[in-house]
């Protein structure tokens, strides 16, 4: 709280010391006009007053400033025509400056009311990615992890990736995915996914039998009364992954989605499945036999899961952000410090802006201490 009343008072100081600038404008452009031969008129520069404060002021200084602008423009007129007060010249650029300012005030005002939507908008997209998609543990039983969600629109900062992890009693179950399509729809079914997987990973016996209800789920979604049929229109590409606590085997099942990334000593292996599995959500059109696969995850690897926001990111010039070239070499074994290389990276590769959501994962199997 301290820290937002600070950062308040430095804003409201700074929009005072802008305010100077229209401010010196208006007077520097009244004593020329005066001082000026009587053929030469500088008044329609006044107008640039109220205009440069609504680029940084609101509506009550908008509407300072506006009011000094007539006011000089008022003061020159009687100046220089002391005789008539004001002449039709100086009255029609009076008007013209009470409606430049008065239409500027209005943007103002719609403009302060439009910020403070966005604000509501990102409090409700932040509440409810809090809820629906929480950062992940720092510490999975022997595991550390760092997980990151990178949104593609500014105001939203969720979408149809989704991620989640669920402890069991041998090991580890990880989930990552991404849901066809955007918008709301994209958020339900990527929150339904997510409270099955979590309602289920620690009760189902085998990586494939959790696969099998975590498909049925969505399907049974998607033909829910009263709900448009959106069977194969509508899937989810996901990875899941059974990490043991002791050092062994990682089994795999992949539904549609990027294959995850292993490193070892620097080197990246990507972990491509041999038998894919359909994504979730098309099991009842393609009744999959889901195909476990398995590597090895030792002591001192990390292990990257992400979205196909990252691997379809694309530079200036249409070049995809190649990710097993890109993080060769690197050297950062704690999970936090990767990833916020890795999304530096990332963003530099797009020159910042991202055109869709991305989500990343980095886990760690804690070398062993040195006797």
């Amino acid at each position: 709280m301290s820290q937002r009343l600070a950062g308040l008072r430095r804003w409201v100081r700074a929009v005072h010391a802008w305010v100077a600038v229209p401010v010196a404008w208006i007077v520097a452009v009244s004593v020329i006009d005066v001082l000026a031969p009587p053929d030469i008129h500088l008044g329609p520069l006044l107008v640039a007053a109220p205009a440069i404060t609504a680029s940084f002021g609101g509506p009550w200084a908008v509407g300072l400033v506006a009011a000094l602008a007539v006011l000089a423009q008022t003061t020159i007129g009687v100046l220089r025509d002391p005789d008539e007060l004001l002449s039709a010249n100086h009255q029609a650029q009076i008007i013209a400056l009470v409606l430049v300012g008065t239409s500027l005030v209005i943007f103002c005002v719609l403009r302060e009311r439009r910020a403070k939507e966005l604000t509501q908008v990102r409090y409700v997209s932040e509440a409810a990615q809090r809820v629906v998609l929480p950062p992940l543990p720092k510490q999975l039983g022997p595991l550390r992890v760092a997980s990151l969600y990178l949104a593609a629109e500014a105001e939203a900062q969720i979408g149809g990736d989704l991620y989640a992890a669920v402890r069991t009693a041998s090991g580890t179950r990880l989930i990552v995915g991404d849901v066809r399509g955007k918008g709301m729809t994209a958020v339900h079914d990527a929150a339904l996914l997510l409270g099955a997987f979590r309602g289920a990973a620690h009760r189902q016996a085998s990586l494939a039998e959790l696969v099998t209800y975590l498909d049925r789920s969505v399907c049974w979604d998607l033909a829910e009364p009263g709900e448009t049929d959106r069977s194969g229109e509508t899937f989810i590409t996901a990875t899941i992954l059974d990490i043991p606590d002791q050092e062994g085997r990682v089994e795999m099942i992949s539904c549609g989605h990027p294959p995850p990334v292993l490193l070892r000593n620097g080197r990246p292996t990507t972990m491509d499945a041999l038998r894919p599995a359909p994504p979730l959500g098309l099991g009842e059109l393609a009744r999959p036999r889901y195909h476990v696969d398995s590597f090895l995850f030792e002591p001192g690897d990390l292990l990257l899961l992400y979205t196909d926001g990252v691997t379809e990111a694309r530079d200036s010039t249409g070049a995809f952000y190649p990710l097993t070239e890109r993080i060769g070499g690197w050297t950062e074994n704690d999970p936090d410090a990767f990833l916020g290389r890795f999304r530096r990276d990332l963003l530099h590769h797009v020159g910042g802006h991202l055109n869709d959501d991305a989500a990343m994962i980095v886990v760690e199997r804690p070398a062993r201490p040195r006797a």
